[in-house]
């Protein structure tokens, strides 16, 4: 599952990209360029917020940081040597803008800052996504290799899709009980590696931008105050408490990184550094404490009680831009409700198999004579309520988890020709924001700088944390799941950099919902319980098309979205009304797994169809994985390509 600390999409921010200030083509109005050289876009990360070396002034939006323009000379080359350098800027302008990312790339040249929250940061990225449209549209397509006209193509669509979100003004929506500063804030000691005294040094300094951060986001909310651009306030209830809640750890958090500082800093400079660090805490604190008084006091009263995109301004185009950003079609609403509906019969029928190989069906006779309707409900209650399927403690389900993902490890070169290098580990979701996450989520490692990925699961009420989902949700988070795609992705060789991390929600959650009925090949759903899990995966996907689309589009209540879940999975009633919460502040985005999910195995079947005998799983799941993320027609193309080598190789 996508979470707001990774480099895919933000709920908070309209899909877009990153941008580059124009350092290359002299076909490119200069002026123009120039204008907008410190402004970029990269909305499929937290934006995060200002960095501040010094405390800014008390209720006053943080100055945002002033990235200085590239040097320009005129293009003299071809029109792939033109677009080979505009790449290259763009990558370069994007480490710029955004100094978290660039750090997680092991890139340090503004480690100490934080990415503009601003007004004036948003709109300067605005108009260099606009910038960098034109120039890219001013290239001569037709003259371009193969793969620079794929790189192109991709890359237009990526600002394509920014510039025509930016209008609905989703943007000035940048907080709710699953992301926003605060919860940044508190992970800040996590996300950076600590091994030399410049590290600690930035880290600081980090923390020194933090006021100027919640600042910068205070700011885009009032504009969200002054314009109506809401979002439902059962989206934010719960952001006052986690703020308090953050404040009640935040040295314990922070200073983690300090905990095992390396012996080559000195004995005085871990006296001055600490002394540093603990300079920041009351100002971090006092910003903190305004923050929360704004969004208890202002923000959450004027939140909208309605739940729908289509309740907004221009919500219902709003809605279909979400439904083309995440499934990469152009289905509407009403075919991706239908295809909800489909999936739900159909795995239902699979649901109802399973049930009658449990021991729970074989106990009791009488079970069998029940109707359908009844028989699935006094099951599911029964998962709902029964010990065994139950941890009792935080350090059991993590240590559960891990021993699902150690069984995994050694059944993937069966299925992959490619591993990718990076490691990964299995951690606690923080328990201050664990009450609003869902079950689990995925934080990228970083193969520039050693750090493994993480798969985090969620410790929070273990009453509502069945075991029977351990597996899928594993090979999900995990591994061939998330961690997989993600690490592979990082570790490419000879492709640009915005390939490693495009947007494509399809493709990279339709992945890891594949990567779960890998598990039947792996086998791994030999226990019929294990095995209602996957379904149970499954069918919580499928009823995703169903919801997202009944809330957004077809005036579906609260109330009717989270009876259609608890009637049709076994999910806990926790699960399920953080998920339809999720659903409501994200429109769109839960339609890309089952959408993705159906492209892929449909790939597959066409593959295995074409090639007969010859079909190598090992070598399809290469030609999947090794381009990075892909939107699911582009993804279609070079399967299909794919198909073409492998007969000719073969003949």
């Amino acid at each position: 599952m996508s979470s707001p600390r990774t480099i895919r999409p933000n709920p908070g921010f309209d899909a877009g990209i990153l941008l580059l200030p124009p350092c290359w083509l002299g076909t490119v109005r200069r002026a123009a360029i120039a204008a907008v050289a410190s402004a970029a876009v990269f909305p499929f990360l937290p934006t995060p917020a200002v960095a501040a070396a010094v405390e800014p002034a008390p209720h006053s939006p943080a100055e945002p940081h002033q990235v200085p323009a590239a040097d320009v000379s005129p293009a003299q080359g071809s029109p792939a040597e033109d677009f080979d350098q505009l790449a290259k800027a763009y990558d370069a302008f994007r480490l710029t803008v955004y100094p978290e990312y660039a750090l997680r790339r092991g890139v340090k040249d503004r480690a100490g800052e934080l990415t503009d929250t601003s007004l004036a940061g948003v709109h300067k990225r605005r108009a260099g996504a606009a910038t960098i449209l034109e120039a890219l549209r001013e290239i001569d397509v037709d003259a371009l290799p193969a793969a620079d006209k794929l790189d192109h193509a991709l890359l237009v669509r990526e600002l394509a899709l920014s510039e025509e979100g930016f209008k609905f003004n989703a943007w000035m929506m940048p907080v709710s009980g699953r992301f926003g500063p605060h919860q940044e804030i508190a992970q800040m000691g996590e996300l950076a590696t600590f091994a030399a005294l410049d590290d600690y040094e930035s880290y600081v300094k980090r923390l020194l931008g933090v006021p100027g951060m919640l600042l910068g986001t205070e700011e885009v909310m009032r504009a969200g105050l002054r314009d109506g651009v809401l979002p439902p306030k059962v989206t934010v209830l719960q952001v006052p408490a986690q703020i308090e809640a953050v404040r009640r750890g935040l040295r314990d958090a922070l200073r983690r990184p300090f905990d095992a500082m390396p012996r080559s800093i000195g004995a005085a400079d871990r006296a001055r550094l600490l002394a540093d660090f603990e300079a920041t805490l009351p100002k971090i604190d006092v910003a903190l404490a305004l923050f929360a008084t704004f969004v208890r006091e202002e923000y959450v009263p004027a939140c909208r009680e309605s739940i729908g995109a289509s309740d907004m301004k221009n919500g219902r185009a709003w809605y279909e831009h979400q439904l083309k950003v995440h499934t990469t079609t152009d289905r509407t609403a009403e075919a991706i409700h239908a295809t909800g509906l489909a999936e739900v019969a159909r795995i239902r029928a699979e649901m109802m198999q399973v049930i009658a190989r449990t021991d729970w069906h074989a106990a009791d006779p009488a079970r069998a004579a029940l109707d359908e309707d009844a028989r699935f409900a006094a099951f599911i209650a029964y998962l709902r309520t029964d010990p065994r399927f139950y941890c009792r403690s935080a350090d059991e389900l993590l240590a559960r988890y891990r021993e699902v993902c150690k069984r995994i490890d050694p059944k993937l070169p069966a299925l992959f020709k490619t591993l990718p290098r990076l490691t990964y580990g299995v951690r606690e979701i923080p328990r201050f924001m664990a009450p609003a996450q869902t079950t689990a989520y995925y934080q990228p490692g970083s193969p520039e700088r050693g750090e493994p990925g993480y798969f985090y699961a969620n410790t929070y009420a273990l009453e509502q944390r069945p075991t029977y989902e351990f597996v899928p949700l594993s090979l999900h988070e995990a591994v061939p799941g998330h961690h997989f795609q993600i690490a592979l992705a990082q570790e490419l060789e000879g492709v640009r950099e915005f390939r490693k991390d495009l947007d494509s929600t399809a493709y990279t959650e339709g992945w890891a919902l594949y990567a779960e009925r890998l598990g039947i090949e792996m086998g791994l759903f030999g226990d019929p319980y294990d095995d209602f899990g996957r379904l149970l995966y499954e069918m919580w996907r499928a009823t995703r098309l169903v919801v997202d689309t009944g809330i957004h589009a077809f005036g579906w209540s609260r109330e009717r979205a989270i009876e259609f879940m608890r009637t049709n999975t076994a999910l806990s009633e926790l699960n399920i009304v953080n998920e339809v919460d999720r659903y409501i502040g994200w429109p769109g985005q839960a339609t890309g797994y089952k959408i993705g999910e159906l492209e892929i195995r449909a790939l597959r079947a066409k593959a295995e169809d074409a090639l007969g005998k010859d079909f190598d799983i090992r070598l399809f799941h290469d030609a999947i994985l090794l381009e990075g993320p892909l939107p699911l027609d582009v993804l279609a193309q070079k399967i299909d390509a794919w198909i073409e080598v492998e007969k000719s190789r073969r003949k």
